[in-house]
């Protein structure tokens, strides 16, 4: 699709869900920054510039694109999403919930079906009923979304939600495969941990108490959560104790010692973040929640240009014109 139908399309939306005519100029701007200048793919710049458009005009996001959905949905898998902004019905099992980073999402985790995995977000605003880990649900009237390069569903004030009686069947998703990037970040959670120390249990202790077993005497283990960034997209990854050990050269044994002879576990982290931020890695391994974790690692040439994020680059494209 080409700029202009880029834009027409966007100034096309507007009119039939919000019954608003923006300027089809500033649409066309900013599509054609975001594409041509910054060189970001034709799906996430319109989702950018619709966006900005329902913040800008203070437009109800659920009920602006409940309307590109009121004519049905088709019935798809969860692995066949391939566009945003679609609006589907799914068949599919909770297979996983965590803990939502936002007091404005009340539930966050995966659905899966025979065709694959992906995301769901539930928003606090819309009063769904809870979803079970474990169960299978008809979901109607949901909308796709993309960040960072993955596919996600939205569930809003318009999905119906109905539990299933019959097993859905899941792709397990332990299939290995391979990503390449910068490491850009080392998150909180790296370095020298404890673990509870408690039979099948391997939880991270948070000031020596584990979730389920309270306060225990926990065992050391090392690890590196970070941040990967291809150029197009930036995923959570987490190297074990044995994949980080690779990439830094330290044992637990030798991070422990390190640890114990300063009286301070943080430097460890520190020493890995000194150490990779701004190495370029191949890794390999399966994806498990909102992480891939690495089973193999090396270390790779930089021929992956890291760019800024798109978004933030077109809003400070703009607030310097005005300027």
């Amino acid at each position: 699709m080409s700029v202009q139908s880029t834009s027409g399309s966007i100034v096309e939306q507007f009119q039939t869900n919000a019954d608003i005519e923006v300027d089809p100029e500033d649409v066309h701007e900013r599509v054609t920054t975001l594409i041509d200048e910054y060189q970001v793919p034709e799906g996430e710049a319109r989702r950018s510039v619709v966006s900005h458009l329902l913040d800008e005009h203070e437009i109800d996001r659920d009920a602006f694109y409940a309307q590109s959905g009121s004519d049905g949905n088709d019935l798809v898998g969860c692995g066949d999403i391939e566009a945003p902004e679609q609006w589907v019905d799914l068949e599919a099992e909770v297979i996983q919930l965590w803990e939502p980073k936002s007091d404005s999402i009340a539930q966050v985790g995966l659905l899966a079906d025979d065709t694959g995995r992906i995301k769901f977000v539930s928003w606090a605003a819309s009063n769904l009923p809870e979803l079970e880990e474990g169960e299978a649900y008809a979901l109607s009237n949901v909308v796709s979304d993309k960040y960072d390069g993955k596919f996600s569903v939205k569930l809003n004030k318009t999905t119906n939600i109905e539990r299933l009686d019959e097993e859905i069947d899941t792709a397990d998703g332990s299939e290995s495969f391979t990503s390449e990037g910068a490491l850009v970040k080392i998150k909180p959670g790296s370095g020298l941990i404890k673990r509870c120390p408690e039979e099948d249990c391997s939880r991270v202790l948070n000031d020596g108490r584990c979730s389920e077993h309270g306060q225990v005497e926990g065992e050391f283990d090392m690890r590196i959560k970070a941040a990967l960034d291809n150029g197009q997209e930036v995923e959570s990854v987490i190297f074990d104790a044995e994949a980080t050990e690779a990439v830094t050269g330290w044992s637990l044994d030798e991070a422990t010692s390190a640890a114990m002879d300063a009286l301070d576990t943080t430097i460890v982290a520190e020493e890995f973040r000194s150490q990779l931020v701004g190495r370029y890695f191949e890794i390999e391994g399966p994806e498990v929640g909102e992480y891939h974790l690495v089973d193999e690692v090396e270390e790779s040439s930089p021929d992956v240009a890291c760019e800024a994020d798109a978004a933030r680059l077109l809003d400070e494209h703009f607030d310097a014109e005005m300027d």
